[in-house]
């Protein structure tokens, strides 16, 4: 179904995908301009945009997203997050109180995991003011829900992966690393990492995104986790890029990037999304780690 939709954060990474995505499904698309030529944070710039969309589902993506960076400056990360979510779905209560907002969040705002997979009624403890943040976003979701009657959806997303993801994150790291090794020749590509065994969940960003989309056509009000309910090491990783790039990995632990207490395994538990909307995630991890390494080298 074919929708005029409003999407924050188009420019970042997995909005340029669900942009992508959404133009492809047939849908009339209004970016929001990069935060450098529109302040979300501002109430009325707020308004101005959505009642100039007229939106009948709006994404909303932009965030200061990048936990490292967020305990620099934890008061403006906080402060940034808050002030664009709830600008916006003011906006929303004003000017379109008909449309479904997609409020995006994290697998963060668990915290350490009390049991795996996580489902979306895990106690919420958040470890890092990104977390802090997108917690106190995913509040501000459901009040507006609860509180003014609007169809406000939080979908915490676990960490996602594809072509054009930045290298702060780990499988882009690892697939930038692949191609400057084979670039250079290098047989076997030597990557050095921290904990090898600690795993993750990670779902393909254009799964990520269909998410989103699929949610915003058929979800109920509430939370839904976006995750791939399957975790894996960066050990197993490396494994399938070299599988994937036809060489050897020399993988070297440095003590030094070992963070202390670091969580085992983090894991989603889907259910909740796939018995509202269907989806389920379709691109196998080989095929993520196939297409960011074509990325990379093709750059």
């Amino acid at each position: 179904m074919s929708r005029r939709v409003l999407i924050t954060g188009a420019t970042g990474f997995a909005g340029r995908h669900l942009v992508a995505a959404c133009e492809a499904a047939g849908d009339d698309v209004v970016a929001a301009p990069p935060s450098s030529q529109l302040d979300l944070r501002d109430p009325a710039a707020a308004r101005t945009l959505v009642a100039g969309a007229r939106p009948d589902a709006v994404f909303h993506l932009a965030a200061r997203a990048h936990v490292g960076m967020s305990w620099e400056d934890p008061i403006g990360t906080l402060a940034d997050n808050v002030a664009m979510t709830s600008a916006l779905l003011e906006a929303v209560r004003h000017e379109a109180p008909e449309a479904v907002v997609v409020s995006v969040g994290s697998g963060e705002e668990y915290g350490p995991p009390e049991t795996v997979p996580t489902t979306e009624s895990h106690p919420l403890r958040p470890q890092n003011p990104y977390a802090v943040s997108k917690a106190s976003s995913g509040l501000l979701a459901r009040f507006y829900a609860d509180g003014y009657g609007l169809r406000v959806i939080h979908a915490r997303a676990f960490n996602h992966a594809g072509p054009g993801q930045e290298p702060i994150y780990a499988i882009a790291n690892f697939a930038r690393q692949f191609a400057e090794g084979l670039e250079a020749g290098a047989d076997p590509i030597v990557i050095v990492t921290g904990s090898p065994d600690t795993r993750r969940d990670f779902t393909d960003v254009r799964d990520v995104v269909r998410a989103y989309r699929t949610l915003a056509e058929r979800g109920e009000p509430g939370l839904y986790n976006v995750c791939s309910g399957v975790s894996r090491s960066a050990r197993e990783l490396l494994v399938a890029l070299g599988e994937v790039a036809g060489v050897a990995v020399d993988h070297q632990i440095d003590p030094a990037k070992v963070r202390a207490h670091e969580v085992f395994e983090i894991r989603g538990a889907n259910d909740q999304l796939t018995a509202a909307t269907g989806w389920r995630p379709e691109i196998s991890l080989e095929q993520t780690l196939r297409d960011t390494l074509a990325w990379w080298r093709a750059r």
